[in-house]
């Protein structure tokens, strides 16, 4: 008998409460990276009706104007009336923002890079997978960030001019097991939830998100007579973004990573810098997950790395193939664990030095998830050539 099974994933939109914190977080930390690399960033975001707030701890030599960080960054979302949610001029801006503590910083700041410590205790992981093509990531989490994606593209260009920033997109696929892989089948389910215009029929919402969207990303071959389609399930979305509900950074971290497969250590990425190894550190565990799955020596894999915080070197490692690398590549798990050993320097300092973390390009991370994308400036999605 055949092994079926569902899985989910979902994602938001840039115009999502959550996600513009995450937006505004990252877009203060790449204006101080931006003229002071080394600076100490741990900015967080949260907002909700006519107002928003950045707050935390940053040590930079650069002079920032966050209140016109902010404005700029809710601007570029689409966040221009009120009737939207949040209109980028008159918005009230709050900054509470003070220096890094101490005795963080005695923890971290070294003379050479290769010294610097963890700026946290805690665990980090990495996933990639075979099942699609080049990005080497889930199906279900591209598929349901393709459409939120897509989702501004049709708000922007104004293909569909009723669409407003706020949004949510969810796919189901139907999975079979092969030889321990999941192997996509079909797409089960698509969930699509859009802030609109007064205006707008549901029935004009369903046609043009099934025209515009849907058909313009998912693949013909993955649908059918059984794929259930819910445009705008609860009806009527007019009051979207802050007036809808609250937003704050870091509540995003699945969307944000692999759409719930694999695993996660618990911490947010943006608005930190790249001493704070809940980010350098995931990004360095899905380097070292799609390095292998690049190379031929399993099909899937999650990496664990945990860290103690002033202490540089990882303290434990972990891989995990699915028992999918002993019939691709005759490797154990364990042995996977020396090749990472022996290819990857894996403390905070070397991993900000081989992934060129010191630059500022955080923001266009905050949208549409950190991995599994075709970009320059996500060095961390450049799978390493191993020394086997």
């Amino acid at each position: 008998m055949e092994t079926l099974f569902l899985f989910t994933s979902e994602s938001v939109c840039e115009g999502h409460p959550d996600k513009i914190c995450d937006q505004v977080s990252d877009a203060v930390l790449d204006a101080c990276v931006k003229d002071d690399e080394t600076s100490r960033v741990a900015c967080e975001c949260c907002t909700k009706t006519g107002m928003i707030m950045i707050f935390g701890e940053i040590t930079t030599s650069a002079t920032v104007n966050y209140e016109a960080v902010i404005r700029e960054t809710l601007k570029e979302i689409g966040y221009d009336d009120p009737a939207k949610g949040m209109d980028y001029k008159t918005v009230n801006v709050i900054v509470a923002i003070e220096e890094q503590s101490p005795d963080i910083a005695q923890s971290v700041d070294a003379t050479k890079i290769e010294e610097i410590g963890a700026g946290d205790q805690g665990m980090m992981f990495g996933y990639a997978t075979d099942e699609t093509e080049g990005g080497f990531m889930p199906l279900t989490h591209c598929l349901a960030t393709q459409l939120g994606m897509r989702l501004s593209e049709v708000r922007k260009s104004k293909a569909l001019d009723w669409v407003r920033p706020d949004g949510k997109t969810q796919v189901t696929c139907e999975y079979r097991i092969e030889g321990r892989r999941p192997i996509p089948q079909r797409v089960h389910t698509i969930v699509i939830s859009t802030q609109h215009s007064e205006t707008v029929s549901q029935e004009q919402i369903r046609e043009g998100l099934m025209e515009h969207v849907v058909r313009a990303v998912v693949p013909a071959k993955y649908l059918d007579d059984d794929t259930i389609y819910h445009m705008n399930p609860s009806g009527r979305f007019v009051i979207g973004g802050p007036h809808g509900d609250a937003g704050l950074t870091g509540r995003k971290i699945i969307a944000d990573t692999y759409g719930g497969w694999g695993g996660h250590g618990g911490g947010a990425f943006s608005g930190k810098d790249t001493t704070k190894v809940d980010r350098s550190a995931a990004y360095a565990a899905r380097w070292v997950a799609k390095s292998l799955v690049y190379a031929r020596l399993c099909h899937r894999v999650l990496v664990q790395l945990s860290y103690a915080i002033g202490v540089a070197y990882p303290l434990a490692i972990h891989v995990d193939s699915y028992d999918t690398a002993p019939s691709l590549s005759g490797k154990t798990d364990a042995e996977l664990v020396e090749i990472v050993k022996a290819n990857f320097d894996l403390r905070p300092g070397c991993i900000v030095r081989d992934l060129q973390l010191r630059r500022p390009v955080m923001q266009k991370t905050a949208i549409y998830g950190h991995f599994g994308r075709e970009d320059e400036a996500f060095t961390w999605e450049k799978a390493k050539e191993l020394s086997l």
